[in-house]
C-alpha cells in the first residue's frame, strides 16, 4: 500500500511539479490552450451560437493564445533557460526540439486560418466544427514532435491523421469524398502495420520508452547479437519491426512507395487543405522521424539520467527485467548490462542500428525525390503538380536525417545536420503555404485549377503572379531565394557526413533539383509568356489576396539574403538532442 501511495505522489509531482522542477502541466500550456479552444468551439456549436460567434475568430484567438505561450518558451530557450525534461511520466519530452516545432506549427496554424477566411471555403454553418478539427490535428502534430514513447508516437500520429481525413472531404463533392475515403483507407492500413511494428519492437526490447529501447539495443549489441554470425532471431524481429514502423512514418511523409494516396487526395481536396497536409503534416512527420530514429539509434548519458528520474522509467525498467528474465538471450544481455557503457561506447554499440536506418531512409529518399520530380512532368492540374512537388520535397528533407544519424559521434556536426532540416522546413512553410494559397485565390477568381487556364494572368494580376513565380523559383532552389539557402544547408550536411551513401544522396539531390526546373518553369512560362485566351472574363481578386501573397513571398526573399537570425533560432532548437 505504501508503494502505491508513493507512486500516486510521484505521479502528482510529475504532473503538478515540485520544489525543484516544473510540472508537466506547466510545460504543456500551448497544447492545453488548444484543447480549451476545441472544447469552447464544440460548446458554441452545441448551444447554437454559431451564427453569433465566428468560428474563425474563436480558432484564431485560441491559436494566438497558444502561440503566445509557445513564444514565451522560445524566448526562454534563446536565453538558455530551458533544460531537457521528460513529462507525463516519460510519454513526452520537453526540450528545444519540442519548443521549436510547437512554435512553428502554431505559426503555420495562424497563417493557415487567414486564406480560409479570405476564400470562405468553409461553410459558415460548419466553420466552427472544421476549425475545431484543424486544431485537433495541430494538437496531434505538436505531440508528434514531443513523443518520447512508442505509445505516444502512435496516439499522436492518429490524433493528427483522423482529423486530416475529415478535412480532405469537406467539399462533399464526389472527388472530395473519394479523396477522403482513399486517405482514410490508406491511413488505416499504415496505422495497423505501424502498430504491429511497435508491438514487435516493444516485445523484443521489453519497453516502449525510446531511451530505454536504446539502452536495451546497446546491451544486445554488446552481447554480440548484431554480429553477422549471431544466431538470435531477435535481430530479424527488430528488422521487421523497424520496417513496419517505417511504413507508418513513410505514409505520413508520402514517401515512395507509400505515396499513392497523395496525388488523388490533393486533387480532390481543396487547395487550402492541401496546404495544411503538405506543410504541417510533413513538418510533424519529419519531427517524429528525428525523434524515433535518434531515440533508438543514439544513447546519451543525459538521456539516461533524465530517464531515471521519472516514474515511467521505474515501470519500464521492471518490465524490461521481467522480459529479459524469460528471454533466450537473458544471460548475454545481463552480462552486457553489468558494465554500464559510456555515452561514446553506447553510440558505437548502436552503429549497426544506425546503419540499418540510414540505408533504409536513403533508399526511400532517393526513390521519393526522383519519382516525385519525374511524375510532376506530365501534370496538367496545378494541385496534382504541387502534390508531386510535395512528394519530391519529402525526399529532400529525409536526407539530413540520414546525415544526422551518420554524425551522432560528433555533436556539433549532428546539430548542424538537424539544423539544416529545421531550417528548410521553416522556409518550406512560406514557399508551399504561399503556393497553395495562390492556387486557392486563382480558383475563386477564374474557376479553374488547370495550368493552361493560368495563361497570361500576369497581365491582369501582376503582384499575385510575380509572388507565385518567386515561390516556385524558391521551391526549385534558385538563388537568391530562401529555397536555395535551405538546399545549400542540406547539401552541406551531406558533405559533412561523408561516405558513399551521403555522396550518392548529394548527387541525387543535385540532379533532381535540375530536373525540377522544367515543370516549375513551365508553370511560370504559362502565366507570364503565353497569351491570354480571348474567352476569359475579367479576372478580379481583391486587395486581401494580394496582401497575403506578398506577406508570404517577402520572407522567401528576405531569408534568402539575410538568414542569420533564423538560422540561430533553428540551431538552438536542435541542441538538446545531442547533450
Amino acid at each position: 500500500m505504501g508503494s502505491f501511495h508513493g507512486l500516486i505522489d510521484a505521479l502528482l509531482t510529475d504532473t503538478l511539479g515540485g520544489e525543484h522542477a516544473p510540472g508537466s502541466l506547466s510545460l504543456f500550456r500551448p497544447e492545453l490552450m488548444l484543447c480549451a479552444t476545441i472544447v469552447v468551439s464544440l460548446f458554441v456549436k452545441v448551444f447554437n451560437s454559431g451564427q453569433r460567434i465566428s468560428g474563425f475568430l474563436l480558432a484564431l484567438v485560441g491559436t494566438l493564445a497558444a502561440l503566445y505561450f509557445a513564444t514565451v518558451d522560445a524566448g526562454r530557450l534563446l536565453d538558455g533557460h530551458v533544460a531537457r525534461q521528460e513529462i507525463f511520466t516519460g510519454l513526452l519530452v520537453f526540450d528545444s526540439f519540442t519548443i521549436f516545432f510547437r512554435w512553428l506549427l502554431l505559426v503555420f496554424a495562424v497563417l493557415f486560418f487567414v486564406p480560409t477566411r479570405i476564400t470562405r471555403i468553409f461553410d459558415r454553418n460548419d466553420a466552427t466544427d472544421i476549425y475545431a478539427v484543424v486544431l485537433g490535428a495541430i494538437l496531434g502534430m505538436c505531440l508528434m514532435a514531443s513523443a518520447n514513447h512508442l505509445l505516444a508516437v502512435f496516439l499522436a500520429v492518429e490524433m493528427a491523421s483522423v482529423p486530416s481525413y475529415v478535412l480532405a472531404g469537406i467539399l462533399r463533392t464526389r472527388k472530395s469524398s473519394e479523396a477522403s475515403l482513399k486517405y482514410a483507407i490508406y491511413g488505416a492500413g499504415a496505422a495497423g502495420v505501424m502498430l504491429y511494428g511497435i508491438s514487435l519492437l516493444a516485445g523484443v526490447t521489453g519497453s516502449a520508452h525510446l531511451p530505454t529501447i536504446a539502452r536495451q539495443l546497446v546491451a544486445m549489441s554488446a552481447a554480440g547479437e548484431f554480429s553477422a554470425v549471431a544466431s538470435s532471431g531477435a535481430v530479424s524481429v527488430l528488422a521487421v519491426a523497424g520496417l513496419m514502423i517505417a511504413v507508418g512514418l513513410a505514409f505520413k511523409l508520402s514517401a515512395v512507395p507509400f505515396h499513392f494516396w497523395c496525388p488523388d487526395v490533393f486533387e480532390g481536396a481543396t487547395a487550402e487543405v492541401n496546404a495544411f497536409l503538405s506543410v504541417a503534416s510533413k513538418a510533424a512527420a519529419l519531427a517524429l522521424l528525428v525523434r524515433v530514429t535518434l531515440g533508438v539509434g543514439m544513447s546519451s548519458e543525459s538521456a539516461i539520467v533524465v530517464q531515471q528520474q521519472t516514474p515511467a522509467t521505474v515501470a519500464s525498467t521492471s518490465l524490461t527485467s521481467s522480459v529479459a528474465a524469460t528471454s533466450t538471450h537473458v544471460e548475454s544481455v545481463a552480462a552486457a548490462e553489468s558494465v554500464a557503457p559510456t555515452s561514446g561506447d553506447a553510440n558505437r554499440a548502436l552503429a549497426p542500428v544506425r546503419g540499418f536506418i540510414i540505408k533504409l531512409l536513403a533508399l526511400l529518399a532517393v526513390l521519393t525525390c526522383t519519382f516525385g520530380n519525374l511524375a510532376a512532368y506530365g501534370q496538367t492540374n496545378i494541385k496534382r503538380l504541387l502534390a508531386y512537388s510535395t512528394i519530391a520535397h519529402a525526399g529532400y528533407m529525409m536526407m539530413p536525417v540520414c546525415a544526422t544519424l551518420a554524425l551522432v559521434s560528433n555533436a556539433e556536426l549532428a546539430n548542424e545536420a538537424v539544423s539544416a532540416l529545421t531550417f528548410y522546413i521553416t522556409l518550406y512553410l512560406f514557399m508551399n503555404l504561399g503556393a497553395f494559397a495562390v492556387v486557392a485565390f486563382l480558383r475563386n477568381a477564374i474557376g479553374s485549377e488547370e495550368i493552361e487556364d493560368y495563361a497570361g494572368l500576369v497581365r491582369t494580376q501582376p503582384v499575385t503572379i510575380i509572388c507565385f513565380a518567386l515561390m516556385l523559383f524558391s521551391l526549385i532552389g534558385l538563388p537568391p531565394f530562401a529555397g536555395f539557402v535551405g538546399k545549400l544547408a542540406i547539401f552541406k550536411a551531406l558533405i559533412a557526413a561523408g561516405g558513399p551513401v551521403m555522396y550518392t544522396l548529394l548527387v541525387v539531390a543535385g540532379l533532381n533539383t535540375a530536373i525540377s526546373l522544367v515543370y516549375y518553369l513551365r508553370v511560370v512560362k504559362v502565366m507570364t509568356i503565353d497569351p491570354e485566351p480571348d474567352t476569359r472574363s475579367p479576372v478580379t481578386m481583391g486587395f486581401l489576396p494580394a496582401v497575403y501573397t506578398v506577406a508570404l513571398a517577402a520572407p522567401i526573399v528576405v531569408f534568402g539574403i539575410g538568414f542569420d537570425q533564423l538560422y540561430r533560432f533553428v540551431r538552438v532548437a536542435a541542441e538538446h538532442l545531442f547533450v
